[in-house]
């Protein structure tokens, strides 16, 4: 019997250390930078666009001191880049003999934050350009190449009517380049004349179509409202944030200097 039990012990032990560590481990999260990477299908046209878009990335605007002090005082989190400009742009000296004295300023109704839920990319998001070589007549291979006959402008935008959209769009941008390492704009063009030197072969008695689509993301997530309030009691200062909504929305934002390609063989 005791000789069973350690056959028993031994083979258990031979088993965990055979496995790999894989079986047992936990299984990571995936990161959303992942989510965004580029297929091979789409190309950067950054250097043959002949529409110089912009590259600047949007600038993140840092709290001073003075903000850091209030947006913690509020007990909401406050990301909405002009409401952080107007308290950096803000003065407040109460003096510490004011005993007393108190008040209360009404600063507006403010998007204060956007949480993302769910980003996807749709990398057809928009034809932007069709190329065709018709070889139904030929006997010999021929070649097509990518060729914008066009110049095609995209933009992107909320998905849903809201309160202050434009703040909310900054909001919803900062958060999604945060995310992923991709170009992002809520508009970008593609220049008539710009080419890709890739090839796409065309057989005889075929006829070949590149189609050429302007890919985007897709964010979805919340944005909480709020009435803000600078409250002075003494010499202290704080933010008091009333009235608070919150509301689902969501937004394309296209992928700047960025084509999708599509490449096609038909008989007629």
């Amino acid at each position: 019997m005791k000789k069973q039990y350690l056959s028993f012990i031994i083979m258990v032990l031979v088993i965990a250390t055979v496995l790999p560590s894989t079986v047992f481990a936990k299984e990571e999260p995936t990161d959303r930078k992942d989510e965004g990477k580029i297929p091979s299908h789409v190309l950067n046209i950054s250097k043959e666009n002949t529409y110089p878009n912009s590259s600047k990335d949007q600038t993140v605007l840092e709290p001073n001191e003075l903000a850091k002090e209030l947006i913690k005082s509020a007990d909401i989190d406050i990301s909405n880049p002009k409401l952080i400009k107007m308290l950096n742009e803000s003065t407040l000296k109460p003096s510490k003999l004011a005993f007393g004295y108190r008040g209360e300023i009404y600063l507006g109704y403010w998007p204060l934050n956007y949480q993302s839920d769910e980003s996807n990319v749709n990398w057809e998001y928009q034809q932007i350009n069709v190329n065709m070589i018709n070889n139904l007549g030929g006997t010999d291979k021929k070649t097509l190449n990518y060729n914008q006959e066009q110049e095609k402008r995209i933009k992107g935008g909320l998905t849903s009517k809201t309160e202050k959209a434009d703040d909310v769009r900054k909001m919803i941008l900062q958060t999604a380049q945060e995310q992923t390492d991709l170009p992002l704009s809520f508009e970008t063009v593609i220049g008539q004349g710009t080419k890709k030197t890739q090839t796409y072969g065309i057989p005889p008695k075929k006829v070949g179509y590149l189609y050429a689509h302007a890919p985007a993301l897709n964010e979805k997530g919340v944005v909480t409202f709020g009435e803000v309030y600078l409250v002075l009691k003494g010499s202290k200062k704080r933010l008091e944030v009333k009235n608070v909504t919150k509301q689902g929305i969501g937004a394309w934002i296209p992928i700047q200097d960025h084509v999708s390609f599509s490449f096609q063989i038909k008989n007629h």
